[in-house]
């Protein structure tokens, strides 16, 4: 153990000192931001297989300095615990360097601040297939913050309630919940403080060195308290495989964190432990999800920060049921960016929180526009409501401005199915038939159909970027299935949030069809395809509405990643068949876009239904 010293909380500053408190810490997090770019070059000049200990040499180093320069302004004795695993690597004088640079400077920031900044560091320094391997993405504090107060708007009590976080990373959420039970608890004696504090938390982490950066954090946070009681801080981080722990009985008022995302192969053991909440390929967020609903009491809060892919997405159609059942949102957050908020990662994500055996009413949404590690501003959105089939997409407005469209939508009964169609994906996956792609039609050649020959309302052949190219060549009976031979829509396989359209449809003409005998279409586009010959609806009326503003602004309300899937758009509430008769009487007559459109969103915001 190694002895240091902390300062007791300073008096409240003058409005002036703020306003400098405040810009020095802009500046102090824009160094920590440099230093951190530094760090990560030094680290990938490492071997990797000396890199893991490296980076846990250096973050070893900055805690160290972080504590020494508190110990300048303290009245306090901290004791920080060593870590359990052995620090082999020998830092050179210039890593030793920036490593107290990065102590030093933290030691002028808010404790939550400086544990996300130090924290944040040390995950740009691991190995990247071991960062990627534990999801190590840490929140920032205003993400931590506005969660926490989120979770306290479900009816979370500080001074009693019990917390886990089952992937507790460097803290970033135990921290700052640890203060928050402190606050709660001021007026009551430090040995009071201190005994409730640390019997109400817990953590779970893979990792042995974040594990052991949490509980140093907080061995920091309540330094103070500890010296009163004379007590040492009890081991609150559990090193563990959260996949593999049963909560026994001890279950928790609060389940809070950002788990690890991403495709996890899962053991069979595993696979039928959470078959409840998997359809096909398994991402470890959901499954931390269902975690989480194992270790929370009944009227608990869970409190989770992810990625927004589990509301529409197919894969997790059986963990939308199992929430809707066990655990029905209460509020949900929709994060403006998606660059910018994690370090190294463009990933839509959200704040949500949830009720264990609550009623299922109606889920409050907000729009949160982070501005800095420091700053977001939060805009009421509306509300939305679980459907009736839980399975099936939830959409939610993600701006104030679709609130009225989330009600029409809820009210509109028909889907592409109804109207005849199915959609699939392009059968082509081109760069396992690099060979057999042409520059020229010839014996058995097909125009091949790349994504870019789709823009909105326009279909034409091109193959105008690198390695494409617009004919593909049928060898035998075998390559067969991946011609196309019926006419349908195409509509872009992916898009993101950021572009001008998140819907990009065009019809392939049956004339084209017809010259070419058949296509082959490349797995970047989606086909919407009759499905028995008959449709209700013709493919240019169906092109024009997957091209209307309102049906863009509705799959919006839908899709929750960068993929325009087959399930998304099945799933999207139309007109009725009659009713798009309208629309196929204004394309017969050559009417101009804007009154297809007016035609259009009326049928969405004016039909009653039967």
């Amino acid at each position: 153990m190694s002895p240091a010293r902390l300062a007791n909380d300073a008096a409240p500053p003058s409005p002036r000192r703020a306003r400098r408190r405040l810009k020095d810490s802009h500046e102090v997090v824009s160094g920590l931001q440099s230093a951190r770019i530094m760090a990560r070059a030094w680290a990938e000049s490492i071997d990797d297989r000396k890199r893991q200990q490296a980076a846990w040499a250096f973050i070893k180093a900055a805690i160290d300095e972080y504590a020494r320069e508190l110990a300048h302004r303290s009245r306090v004795m901290i004791v920080v615990t060593a870590p359990s695993i052995a620090l082999t690597y020998q830092l050179d004088a210039a890593a030793i360097e920036l490593a107290r640079t990065v102590g030093h400077e933290a030691a002028q920031l808010d404790i939550e601040q400086a544990c996300y900044q130090v924290s944040a560091t040390y995950t740009v320094l691991v190995p990247t297939g071991t960062r990627s391997a534990f999801g190590m993405y840490y929140t920032p504090p205003t993400l931590t913050d506005r969660l926490l107060n989120m979770a306290a708007e479900a009816g979370i009590d500080w001074k009693t309630a019990r917390v886990l976080d089952p992937a507790c990373g460097g803290g970033a959420f135990l921290l700052p919940v640890a203060l928050r039970m402190r606050h709660a608890l001021a007026e009551r004696p430090p040995a009071e403080q201190f005994k409730s504090i640390t019997t109400r938390l817990q953590g779970f982490e893979i990792d042995p060195f974040a594990a052991w950066l949490t509980q140093t954090w907080l061995e920091i946070a309540l330094a103070d308290l500890r010296a009163a009681t004379g007590k040492d801080l009890p081991p609150l981080i559990q090193v563990c495989d959260t996949l593999e722990q049963e909560p026994n009985g001890k279950l928790f008022d609060l389940v809070i964190g950002n788990p690890p995302y991403g495709r996890v192969s899962l053991t069979p053991a595993q696979r039928t432990r959470f078959a409840r909440s998997l359809f096909g390929h398994a991402n470890l967020y959901g499954v931390f999800t269902d975690i989480a609903l194992r270790w929370t009491k009944l009227k608990g809060v869970i409190a989770y920060v992810t990625p927004t892919s589990f509301l529409a997405g197919e894969y997790f159609k059986a963990l939308r049921s199992l929430l809707a059942a066990e655990a029905p949102p209460v509020a949900v957050d929709f994060i403006e960016a998606r660059r910018g908020v994690f370090e190294d990662v463009l990933q839509e994500a959200l704040l949500a929180t949830y009720r264990r055996r609550g009623k299922a009413i109606g889920t409050a949404v907000h729009y949160l526009a982070v501005a800095s590690d420091m700053a977001a501003e939060i805009t009421h959105a509306g509300c939305f409501n679980v459907p009736a089939t839980p399975a099936a997409p939830w959409l939610a407005p993600r701006l104030p401005t679709h609130q009225r469209l989330i009600d029409r939508l809820a009210a509109m009964p028909y889907r592409l199915g109804d109207w005849g169609y199915q959609v699939s994906t392009g059968p082509l996956v081109w760069n396992r038939y690099k060979r057999q792609l042409r520059a020229r039609p010839g014996a058995d050649t097909f125009p091949l159909i790349w994504a870019e020959a789709v823009t909105p309302g326009l279909f034409a052949h091109r193959a105008d970027k690198r390695n494409h190219e617009p004919y593909f060549r049928i060898e035998g009976p075998a390559d067969d299935w991946l011609k196309v031979s019926v006419p349908c829509v195409l509509v872009q396989r992916t898009t993101a949030k950021e572009q001008p359209r998140r819907l990009i449809a065009a019809e392939l003409p049956a004339s084209f069809i017809r010259k070419h005998r058949a296509v082959v279409v490349e797995n970047h586009l989606n086909m919407v395809r009759p499905i028995n010959g008959k449709t209700h609806v013709t493919p240019a009326a169906l092109a024009a509405v997957l091209n209307s503003g309102v049906v863009d602004e509705a799959f919006r309300c839908i899709s929750g990643s960068v993929a325009v899937s087959a399930f998304e758009l099945e799933a999207l509430p139309l007109p009725s068949p009659a009713a798009m008769r309208a629309v196929d009487a204004l394309l017969a007559g050559g009417a101009v876009p804007e009154m297809i459109e007016s035609q259009i969103r009326a049928l969405y915001f004016e039909e009653i239904f039967a």
